[in-house]
């Protein structure tokens, strides 16, 4: 027996989205017809089985079951979850982002702007530190600033800082 993984091929990878799908599979193909995809095959020659060895008979085919899989099919085998223990030491990047108040965000841009402009970024995150105690890294200072920004906009609209500074 080979210790090669089987695995699927290209078409059982990857499919048409401007077609319409195909009716619903009620069968998987068995471990023979798997096996004799081109993705398996190797240009290796493998050695020939023996005339006296037992030939293994193709299995039948697999059958799906309702339902589908299971979301986390390997939840039943890890171990749960525990909660640290009160006044317990939590370390590595989990600690800094909680004793940082840091927030995940969905959305990216991307935001060129000029040498003067990142050394005045760098500038106030350092003064915000120093100056007032508020250890903030630029991209915060950044997103407050839009915020800041955008509710001036629509506070005051025309007479807002963004308007009178994009219209020169």
């Amino acid at each position: 027996m080979t210790r090669r993984p089987v695995l699927p091929g290209a078409a059982e990878l990857f499919r048409r989205t401007d077609t319409p799908p195909a009716a619903e599979v009620t069968e998987l193909p068995n471990l023979a017809s798997a096996t004799a995809s081109p993705a398996l095959r190797s240009t290796r020659r493998r050695p020939e089985p023996e005339p006296e060895a037992e030939v293994e008979q193709p299995a039948a085919p697999l059958t799906l079951v309702p339902g589908g899989a299971p979301a986390d099919p390997l939840a039943a085998y890890r171990a749960p979850a525990t909660l640290p223990a009160p006044g317990a030491r939590t370390r590595g990047k989990a600690a800094r982002a909680a004793g940082a108040g840091r927030t995940r965000h969905d959305e990216k841009i991307t935001v060129y702007i000029s040498a003067e402009d990142l050394l005045a970024l760098e500038s106030a995150r350092l003064s915000l530190r120093a100056e007032h105690g508020v250890a903030a890294d630029r991209g915060r200072i950044v997103r407050e600033a839009i915020s800041v920004l955008l509710a001036d906009l629509a506070d005051n609209g025309e007479d807002s800082v963004l308007v009178r500074r994009l219209k020169g």
